[in-house]
Parts: structure tokens; C-alpha cells; sequence
């Protein structure tokens, strides 16, 4: 499979926030990835640090079409670069391989997988040696060897191959008291409904709980990569097997937790007990409480401009400082590795914690939650309820994503915003303009509507909080009309 490198002119690949990402058979070719693998390898061979003796670089898959064949053939590209490819021997999630690096002190790791995309992309991550993605300086060094044309040619060859997933589950085995945890569970009746969504964390959560006799039931753990004909993303359309398994569960009289993992394993959701859809908005103030309160781990809590206000007042609350940062994982990250941080997330479902990696990592995060709810002693819903009672916050939150016509119209939208934002939103004065991340208009206590473009597309997204689900359908219906009105 492997072939020698395209000519210069067809090497125009841009990095986004978390690798290179695109439709398979039109952006993601075997060529095109071949030169992006190597110019990649090269570069993490390049900024190795002093003293670090290690050519291995790991290679990990998810469950998409192709992507084991093309982990194979990259495989050749790190060859060609005079490295050692280590390939995991089956899918696997995105973190499993930054759990690799770090243990097997590798180079990296390089991960077929276009994580949440709808089922037709495929993509390539890049994890640096400290477990987590590579910044976009990292990115732009690898477009540049792309542009000189310096890529090495593939070398075939016998890859080794090792069990990614077994010791990436042997690493969380090691971190939790998962035999308390399922006593736990068991005691309090409640039975823990996990849907992977087709994707490569299938199978995790069951085994790591007790297998069949565990308190865990899985739903769409086959591969199919056509995720069903959605997404493989942990958004509530897309859930509404999960959400009717959970329902049906309290109906016959055991409560019951969904959770639900991305196609990569590294965003996580839930759905609580009643069948509402939980996103991180609610787990993570959540962790929050369980992490600084119940298991009083030191660090700050680190979370994106939209995410949650009951994020800030619960890690306040307790006395905890609270980062803002932009939106997404690597600000994080980047603030995980150069300080002590107990918790960092962001609204779309990556959750790291500094006892972990400087990664999102799904089913971490999902065992936390189940520890989080044994030691309440409560259902999901109901200690989120609590939560908003003992710290003033809300829940209700919902994100629009909005097609505009074309790059014009964002551009015209983007200086009415930064040039006259609006003075009232829906009946509401706007007490504060934020703009740390696109515009975020603060409304009152846990009220909010934030807009924020796509780094390269006319797409804009809306993101709102509210005292009720009613105001969010309200002020995100004006901020549609808005932006549909220039």
C-alpha cells in the first residue's frame, strides 16, 4: 500500500485545532497521509528532549473504514524516517495511545481517526511525548516540511505490534478502586447503560466493571463504519436509543445512568436517570464537587469561555481558583502541563484531569462520574439538581450551529459584533461583553449567549445558558435571527 510522496504541488494540508481531518478519498488519500506521517514522525524525532533515546513512535486506529489498513501504511512512513513503529494490534481510543507514550516514554504517537466527523472523514492526530496533542506550533513545523518536500519515502517491513487497549484499561485499573465502585453500584441498584456509538471504546466499560455479570449493559458496541448514519458524536439527537434504554429501565423499576463515548473514545456525555441528556455542562461541576470536596485532590479547575457558570460557582464554592481560556482541549492542556490543575473541560466533551494525562480521556472521566454518584448516593439527575441548589447555578444550556451564506456575511457579521455588539438581547440588557473567544454577552447570573465563528468556514456557532430551557430557545432564536438579518 505504501507509495512514494506526492510532488510539492499537492501538498497543501492544513492543521486544525486537533490534526489533520477530511474527507476520505477526496482530502485523506494512502499518499497524501504517507507524506503527512512522515513529516510528522520527523518532527517529533526533531524536538525529542535531551537525553530522551527512544525511536519509537506508537500508531493507533479507531474503528472507521480503512483505518486500520492505513495504520499499517504509516507504519512504512515512520519506518522511512528511521524510527520504530509500534502498532496497536486493534482499535482502540485516541487516549490509549497517549497512555503508550507516556508509559513506553516514546517519541509520540500518530492516530488514525477522525474522532466525532461524520462517518465519510477520516484524519490523523499527533500526541507529543507528555500524553497529550501537539500544540500548533507542532503543526505548522509539519506543514512546513510538507511545503519543502523533504519527506522521506516509506520502507516496508515488519511492524510490531502490542496490546494498546489492554494496557491503557490495565492504567485506569490502577488509578480507581473499580471493585469498590461496582460493589457500590450494585448497592445502590444502579445499572450503568453504556453506548460507544459503534466507536473504538466498545467493550471498555464492561470489562473494566465485571463483564456481563457487572453492572454495565452496552448498546451499539458492533463496528459499523457508518456509525448508524449519524456522526459518532455525543450529542442528544443522536442518543435517542440510549435515552429510550435508560427510560425504559427506571420504568421497570431500576434507575439507571447512560453514558456515551465519541468515535475515538476521548468526548464523553450522559443521560441521567429520567432520560435527560447531561452533557459536560453538567458533568463537570459534578467532578468539580467529587474531586475537590469528597476526594480533596489539590489544583485549580480550568475550563473553556463557554463553558458553564455552575462550572465556576461549584470549584468557588469550595474554594477552588477557576481559569477561563479559550475554546479548546489544547489551552488546557497547555495549562495541565505547566501547572497544577485538578480539573480542566471543555462544553463539548473532552474532560482531562491533572491525577491523569494532559489528554481528554472518556472512560476515565466515566468512572469518575460512577465514583462520583456511589459516593452521593444519588442518581445523576438528582445530584446535579443539588448542585444548582447548594451553588445558585443552571443547567440549561443548548449550542446552534449556523451555515451562513458565505465568507462575506461572516466577515460583515464579525465587525458589527466587534465594532457595535449588542446594548440588549431579547428583552435583556447586556451587562458584560467578553471576548476572549468570539463575543460572549453576559445577561446575569448564569445567563449568556456567546458567538464564536469557525476558524476557516462561514459557519457560526451559538452557544446559550439560561435560568430555564424556555429563555435558551428564546435568545438563541433572536441570535439566529440576527445573524440571518445582515
Amino acid at each position: 500500500m505504501a507509495s512514494a510522496p506526492l510532488p510539492l504541488a499537492a501538498t497543501a494540508i492544513k492543521f486544525g485545532t486537533d490534526g489533520w481531518r477530511g474527507i476520505l478519498g477526496v482530502d485523506i488519500t494512502v499518499e497524501r497521509l504517507l507524506t503527512v506521517a512522515a513529516a510528522s514522525a520527523q518532527e517529533l524525532a526533531h524536538r525529542a528532549a535531551a537525553g530522551n533515546t527512544s525511536n519509537t513512535v506508537v500508531i493507533g486506529y479507531d474503528r472507521r473504514f480503512l483505518a486500520p489498513e492505513l495504520a499499517e501504511a504509516i507504519a512504512a512512513a515512520v519506518r522511512g524516517c528511521g524510527l520504530q513503529p509500534l502498532l496497536a494490534s486493534t482499535p482502540v481510543p485516541t487516549p490509549a495511545c497517549s497512555w503508550a507514550v507516556v508509559e513506553r516514554q516514546a517519541l509520540g504517537a500518530l492516530v488514525i481517526t477522525a474522532s466525532h466527523n461524520p462517518p465519510e472523514w477520516l484524519g490523523l492526530k499527533i500526541k507529543g511525548p507528555f500524553g497529550g496533542s501537539v500544540e500548533g506550533d507542532f503543526t505548522a513545523a509539519v506543514e512546513q516540511r510538507l511545503a519543502a518536500a523533504g519527506v522521506t519515502p516509506p520502507i516496508e517491513g515488519e511492524t510490531e505490534r502490542f496490546d494498546a487497549r489492554l494496557e491503557h484499561l490495565n492504567g485506569l485499573r490502577s488509578k480507581l478502586d473499580l471493585d469498590g465502585l461496582r460493589r457500590g453500584l450494585e448497592a445502590m441498584g444502579l445499572q450503568v447503560i453504556v453506548d460507544p456509538m459503534h466507536g473504538s471504546a466498545a467493550g471498555c466499560m464492561a470489562e473494566l466493571l465485571g463483564g456481563i455479570s457487572g453492572p454495565v449493559r452496552e448498546i451499539r458496541s458492533d463496528r459499523d463504519p457508518l456509525f448508524g448514519g449519524n456522526p459518532p458524536e455525543p450529542l442528544a439527537p443522536y442518543l435517542q436509543e440510549l435515552i429510550t434504554a435508560v427510560k425504559a429501565a427506571g420504568s421497570s423499576g431500576q434507575p439507571a445512568v447512560g453514558l456515551v463515548f465519541d468515535g475515538d473514545g476521548d468526548r464523553i456525555a450522559a443521560v441521567d436517570e429520567s432520560g435527560t441528556f447531561c452533557s459536560t455542562q453538567q458533568l463537570m461541576p459534578l467532578l468539580i464537587d467529587h474531586l475537590a470536596r469528597a476526594r480533596q485532590l489539590p489544583g485549580s479547575v480550568v475550563k473553556t469561555v463557554s463553558g458553564s457558570d455552575l462550572m465556576r460557582l461549584v470549584a468557588e464554592d469550595l474554594g477552588r481558583e477557576v481559569l477561563e481560556l479559550p475554546v479548546g482541549f489544547k489551552y488546557i492542556a497547555s495549562e495541565m502541563l505547566e501547572g497544577e490543575v485538578l480539573i480542566g473541560g471543555e462544553e463539548s466533551g473532552g474532560v482531562g484531569f491533572g491525577m491523569h494525562l494532559p489528554e481528554r480521556d472518556a472512560l476515565f472521566a466515566a468512572l469518575l462520574v460512577l465514583e462520583a454518584l456511589v459516593e452521593g448516593g444519588q442518581p445523576l439527575g438528582a445530584r446535579v439538581s443539588a448542585l444548582q441548589q447548594r451553588c445558585g447555578g443552571s443547567s440549561h444550556y443548548d449550542r446552534v450551529d449556523l451555515r451562513l451564506p458565505d465568507m462575506a456575511t461572516r466577515h460583515r457579521l464579525e465587525q458589527l459584533l466587534a465594532q457595535q455588539p449588542p446594548r440588549e438581547i431579547a428583552g435583556s440588557v447586556v451587562q458584560e461583553v467578553i471576548t476572549t473567544d468570539g463575543v460572549k454577552l453576559r445577561l446575569g447570573p448564569s445567563h449568556w449567549l456567546m458567538l464564536r465563528f469557525s476558524g476557516t468556514e462561514p459557519l457560526l456557532r451559538l452557544y446559550c445558558e439560561a435560568p430555564n430551557a424556555e429563555r435558551v430557545a428564546e435568545v438563541l432564536s433572536w441570535a439566529q435571527a440576527l445573524a440571518t438579518s445582515i
